[in-house]
């Protein structure tokens, strides 16, 4: 085998890179547009072509230059495996869609250059198992935000002093659990920082509020791309689920809750959509760490699916209120807007997916949240009942918002509102992925479901040591009669 090759994941990686390199040559905004979905799309193309490669072998397989960065340090680096080979073309999807429903009006405040970085990293963090390369990775990908915020003229302080927090806390944790060895139990120095790291990432109260300044200050697709594909839970799969003792996970787990609980409330009184939608999403990835704690097949198998779900629901509904702000600016929630003669599409695709993002019945998150609720309560009673709790009140805040937007009155326009051709083919994939995998679960389900196994073989193999399956009866007496020792 060649094994200088390029790989569909070597691709998958440099061609965003490469497209981020001509599009920051284009000063033309229209040129630069074409030539981002362009990219975009191509890399979901990529990315679906290394997820189809993986269930053929049905392993993770090393080639081309990452495979030589692996034999070089001595470890994996780059790898799809059974928890990452669905979430890459999902991440690529979102970005293709951001991109191909920018309008005309949104160009010169969307950095097309900076969006495909922005997915050339995050592509490559979750293709990622090695530590300090995963951490060097979620490092690099804050600073887009960062110099968006900047570029708009806008403070960054805040999300500076917490993306700064994130970062030497997990070189923190990391250091110690490199210098503890890799025996069963680490000491608090190491698994509080990387905790207290996944807390910060992740948005969980009290940690939350850089994602409200966040969505409040920069392009609400730029903060949709840098939140929706859950880098924080990513995170915690790889660096703390494997590690940390029970303890730790249900300290994570009940900061989670609370926050799911809270942060649901906080959408039912927001005036503001943008800041609605922020509530609305920091309470629906907190129950995906809710479910990570739940360390049983059953929960975790949840989780998973909920974090699919989440991402593609939470992202077209992000995408519908940016479409909606393209064209009358900062929404509010005080008032009726009656927008729904205008665009019914896009109200379809606002109540669709936002009743998706709560696993409303058929569909794609139902069967996720029944597995999360179901996992949860068959560990702690109290938690599986806070998160219903959770999924009520999220809800209501989705139909409420609805309403308001869409119905209550007349609205009258001198331009039309009615959604481009492109905006069109968005919300139909959307829709259309969240209809059949609320229909046809099982394929999505399985795949999450030998994830979850994986996720726990790791974990038992590093924490309480592990013997495989095949080799446990060879280590049992041959009968109940055989003699001592």
């Amino acid at each position: 085998m060649n094994h200088m090759a390029l790989s569909w994941d070597d691709l998958s990686i440099l061609v965003p890179l490469l497209g981020a390199l001509v599009v920051s040559r284009t000063p033309d905004h229209d040129r630069s547009r074409k030539w981002a979905v362009a990219m975009t799309a191509l890399t979901l193309i990529i990315t679906g072509c290394a997820w189809w490669q993986f269930q053929i072998r049905d392993a993770a397989a090393h080639t081309g230059w990452t495979h030589i960065v692996s034999r070089w340090i001595g470890r994996d680096v780059f790898v799809i495996d059974q928890l990452s080979a669905p979430l890459l073309p999902l991440i690529a999807l979102l970005f293709l869609l951001t991109t191909l429903t920018t309008l005309r009006t949104k160009m010169r405040r969307f950095s097309f250059a900076g969006t495909l970085f922005s997915e050339a990293i995050l592509l490559a963090t979750f293709s990622c198992q090695d530590p300090w390369i995963l951490i060097g990775l979620l490092a690099l990908g804050t600073i887009p935000p960062a110099l968006e915020l900047r570029a708009r003229g806008r403070s960054i302080r805040i999300y500076v002093l917490h993306m700064g927090l994130f970062v030497g806390l997990l070189v923190l944790g990391q250091t110690s659990v490199v210098a503890e060895g890799s025996g069963r139990m680490h000491s608090l120095w190491a698994i509080v920082p990387l905790l207290t790291a996944i807390l910060v990432r992740s948005g969980v109260a009290p940690f939350h509020c850089w994602i409200t300044d966040l969505f409040e200050h920069a392009a609400l697709g730029s903060a949709l791309l840098y939140v929706a594909p859950l880098a924080g839970a990513y995170a915690a799969v790889r660096l703390v689920l494997p590690i940390a003792p029970d303890w730790v996970l249900r300290s994570m787990g009940l900061l989670s809750l609370a926050t799911a609980v809270y942060a649901s409330g906080m959408a039912l009184i927001q005036r503001d959509a943008r800041r609605f939608f922020c509530y609305l999403f920091l309470s629906n990835s907190a129950l995906v760490l809710v479910g990570l704690e739940v360390v049983s097949p059953l929960g975790l198998t949840g989780a998973l699916c909920v974090w699919m779900s989440l991402t593609l629901s939470m992202g077209g509904f992000g995408l519908t209120m940016r479409a909606l702000e393209s064209r009358l600016g900062r929404l509010s929630l005080t008032d009726f807007q009656g927008l729904y003669e205008h665009t019914p599409n896009l109200a379809l695709c606002f109540m669709l997916t936002g009743l998706a993002s709560v696993g409303f019945p058929g569909t794609f998150g139902f069967v996720g949240t029944e597995l999360l609720v179901d996992g949860a309560v068959e560990a702690y009673l109290s938690v599986g009942v806070a998160v219903v709790v959770a999924a009520a009140l999220n809800g209501i805040a989705v139909v409420k918002a609805y309403f308001l937007l869409f119905t209550g009155t007349r609205h009258v326009s001198s331009v039309s509102l009615r959604i481009h051709v492109r905006e069109r083919y968005a919300v139909l994939a959307v829709a259309a992925m969240i209809l059949i995998g609320g229909f046809i679960p099982q394929p999505g389900v399985a795949s999450r479901h030998r994830a979850a196994d994986e996720l726990l073989e790791v974990r038992l193999q590093l924490t309480d040591g592990y013997i495989p399956i095949a080799n446990v009866a060879d280590d049992l007496p041959a009968s109940n009669e055989s003699g001592p020792g």
